[in-house]
């Protein structure tokens, strides 16, 4: 039967959130957002592995204890990109090329049990795989210059990517081989290939740490999902 593998990209040095130390790095409740990332996969029974790819060069990883980690496997070959970060990761996991792999981003700490439960029950019998997402609920508009509205985008049947995206290992590493350098999630990169990954819906919780202040939204995301025995 084919296993459940984590893979999290986390060769990125989080520009915007104008701090000196890559935002993976950052204290949340007194740990290293990372690590808040990693727990959701740690404690679900069926994911076999946990998969971090770091940078080459990264030297802040050993100031932090990861010994209660346990599934965990690092990485240190991340790229310049997501792209190249996660294909590097995939290539140097040990897994079946069948084994589905679940894409997460290291700065998403929220990540719920019951949204990655959903994901891998919707999608353990699919053919092809799919992500987590959110259907929009905002009017979009469309900048034109000087920053003034050019037109408004209809969001009806549009959704806000999340992670994880889970997909099979070797249609993943033949995507992204194969990817352009404009590929900003695997979704993209699978869907180049000409399959269609299916829609899972996911939880608005699960924000992606990228500005100072979602460090605060985070924390208060955290404590609720911790009273609730999350």
């Amino acid at each position: 039967m084919p296993r459940f593998h984590a893979l999290i990209p986390a060769a990125g040095s989080g520009r915007r959130m104008g701090h000196a130390l890559p935002k993976q790095y950052l204290e949340l409740q007194g740990r290293p957002l990372l690590w808040h990332t990693l727990q959701v996969f740690e404690r679900y029974p069926e994911i076999a592995s946990i998969h971090v790819v770091v940078a080459p060069d990264d030297t802040v990883w050993t100031r932090h204890d990861w010994s209660g980690c346990h599934k965990l496997r690092l990485h240190r070959c991340g790229g310049e990109t997501r792209a190249q970060s996660v294909l590097a990761g995939l290539r140097a996991m040990e897994a079946a090329e069948e084994d589905w792999v679940l894409v997460h981003d290291a700065a998403r700490p929220c990540l719920t049990r019951t949204a990655l439960n959903r994901l891998i029950t919707t999608l353990r019998d699919d053919s092809v795989g799919g992500i987590l997402a959110i259907p929009v609920a905002d009017t979009l508009k469309r900048a034109g210059e000087g920053g003034r509205i050019a037109t408004t985008v209809a969001r009806t049947g549009l959704w806000g990517a999340q992670t994880p995206q889970m997909f099979r290992r070797g249609m993943l590493m033949q995507a992204l081989a194969q990817a352009s350098a404009e590929v900003t999630d695997e979704a993209s990169a699978i869907e180049a290939l000409g399959i269609a990954p299916l829609l899972v819906e996911g939880d608005p919780a699960n924000l992606k740490v990228t500005h100072p202040a979602d460090l605060a939204l985070a924390a208060r995301y955290l404590e609720l999902e911790m009273s609730r025995g999350g």
